[in-house]
């Protein structure tokens, strides 16, 4: 059976750009892979004929020969350099993958240097609510890998460099053949670095990076809640000969708080008052989050459990200028250990009180009266 024309493969015409000859059998590749149609021969031919043609018309020389001779030029192993004859498919698709898809199939420096990256850090900062109102600034030591000052982190001796894996040649993977595809997977022998240290670095043992005691000082912004975390990009372990470094994560943990305990931006606190202050009315005095006082009106009558609100006594938000509220409430106390007097004013109290001044008394003697009836 006849080739069919390049270009109709690809589904271009001569004057197709590079960019556009590489769109064209990028599609064609993806919707025939093998992969996605295991089973399907026709898929696995067009796959195969696509790819044929990617190979000459993604070359200039090859292109050229093609566009003066057609097919003619690669029989049989002509067309010099740019030939067909010996044509390696499996070679051919793991490049064209690599140029697609770059790191994830190439293997390439980049892909090495983010094997080479540091790990993360983890650091547990406990602080007050206070401190977590007005923010911070605090030294924090940990133990960490800093990049080694003899070989500015290459991993080699002064005046010596690394040199290609002797495994890999310097790509990081090793490819072994399995029918019509190539298998690629990690060197073993340079862990995907591409590179082999000859002369390692005395001082790091060739690894780039030394164990160390760092000191940080780090801003703790204001609003922050418990188990708010805080990313501190490259301020990690170093990387590996020349990799970048980790980042340093601090896990905030706010202590619990005598008076306040706390819901979002909001605060909550709750005030003992007497039952004649309850009943008569009076005004009082309550501590803030800010060091300060605020002033609250008790109406007489307040019932225990009543809350009054203070609007922007709070908490502040993260991102912006916002406080939340302070909620205040009321529990009305019961006197415990009367003397005689209280006694007996108590007693009068009793004796001359009417259900008007318990409404929520009458009420429920009444339900229970009822109950009891029926």
């Amino acid at each position: 059976m006849a080739k069919r024309d390049y270009y109709e493969v690809l589904g271009v015409n001569k004057s197709a750009s590079a960019d556009q000859i590489k769109s064209a059998y990028r599609k064609l590749a993806v919707k025939h892979h093998p992969d996605k149609n295991k089973g399907d021969k026709a898929a696995e031919e067009k796959f195969k004929e696509a790819s044929e043609a990617y190979h000459v018309l993604s070359n200039s020389e090859r292109k050229q020969n093609y566009d003066n001779f057609g097919h003619a030029a690669f029989e049989n192993g002509g067309g010099g350099r740019g030939g067909f004859g010996n044509f390696d498919f499996s070679n051919h698709f793991s490049d064209i993958f690599e140029d697609f898809f770059g790191e994830g199939f190439g293997g390439g420096r980049r892909s090495r240097r983010s094997n080479n990256r540091g790990s993360d850090l983890r650091y547990d900062l406990s602080i007050s609510l206070e401190e977590a109102f007005s923010g911070k600034k605090q030294d924090i030591k940990f133990s960490t890998s800093e990049k080694c000052g003899t070989c500015s982190g290459s991993g080699s001796k002064p005046g010596h460099q690394a040199g290609a894996c002797s495994m890999c040649g310097g790509h990081g993977q090793v490819r072994s053949s399995q029918g019509f595809f190539t298998v690629q997977q990690t060197c073993p022998q340079c862990a995907g670095a591409g590179e082999e240290i000859t002369h390692p670095c005395s001082s790091c043992n060739g690894q780039g990076k030394k164990q160390a005691s760092k000191r940080l000082s780090v801003t703790i912004p204001k609003g922050v809640d418990d188990g708010t975390r805080i990313r501190l990009s490259g301020k990690g372990e170093a990387g590996s000969r020349g990799g970048s470094s980790g980042d340093l994560y601090l896990f905030i943990n706010v202590h619990s708080h005598d008076l306040f305990k706390r819901s979002d931006e909001n605060l909550f606190f709750e005030c003992p008052v007497s039952i004649a202050d309850a009943a008569l009315g009076t005004s009082i005095e309550i501590p803030t989050i800010d060091g300060g006082k605020a002033k609250i009106k008790i109406p007489a009558g307040t019932q225990s459990g009543k809350q009054f609100r203070l609007r922007g006594k709070g908490m502040p938000y993260m991102r912006g200028n916002d406080f939340g509220d302070l909620y205040v409430q009321v529990n009305t106390e019961v006197p415990i250990s009367l003397n005689k007097e209280q006694k007996e004013l108590l007693e009068k109290f009793r004796e001359i009180e009417n259900e008007k001044s318990n409404p929520s008394i009458k009420k429920f003697f009444q339900k229970a009266k009822s109950f009891w009836k029926n």
